[in-house]
């Protein structure tokens, strides 16, 4: 019986990643549509807090133990829940379109979920 291994060379592969840089896109593409007046308030802090997710899981791909791995997946769940509060903000807001908070609260759920199954599938394996 033969196994299907997915082979991991780089952050790239990570499909946790990849999710990551799909939300990022459609934060932008969401806080593109906000007032101006909010350009360097939560329109910079969602940008902020979105990019933080695939660059943390990027950073600790790159580090040399499983330990230092899931320190930094801890940080970008934490940049998860910091963007989960700022789109409950904006939203309650009415910046932007019911769909487009939709299609992002569902990306940040699945991002989150994989986040949370490979930090436990990590910590398992020390």
């Amino acid at each position: 019986m033969q196994t299907n291994k997915i082979q991991i060379y780089s952050h790239k592969d990570l499909v946790v990643w990849q999710k990551g840089i799909d939300l990022a896109i459609v934060i932008y593409n969401l806080t593109s549509k906000f007032p101006s007046e909010e350009k360097f308030g939560l329109t910079a802090q969602m940008r902020r807090a979105v990019v933080s997710i695939s660059s943390n899981i990027a950073e600790g791909r790159s580090r040399s133990t499983r330990k230092d791995f899931a320190q930094f997946l801890h940080i970008a769940l934490g940049s998860v829940s910091e963007l989960e509060t700022q789109l409950e903000i904006a939203k309650r807001l009415e910046y932007g379109e019911k769909v487009d908070y939709n299609g992002a609260v569902a990306t940040l759920q699945e991002v989150s979920k994989m986040l949370v199954t490979i930090i436990a599938s990590l910590k398992a394996k020390t």
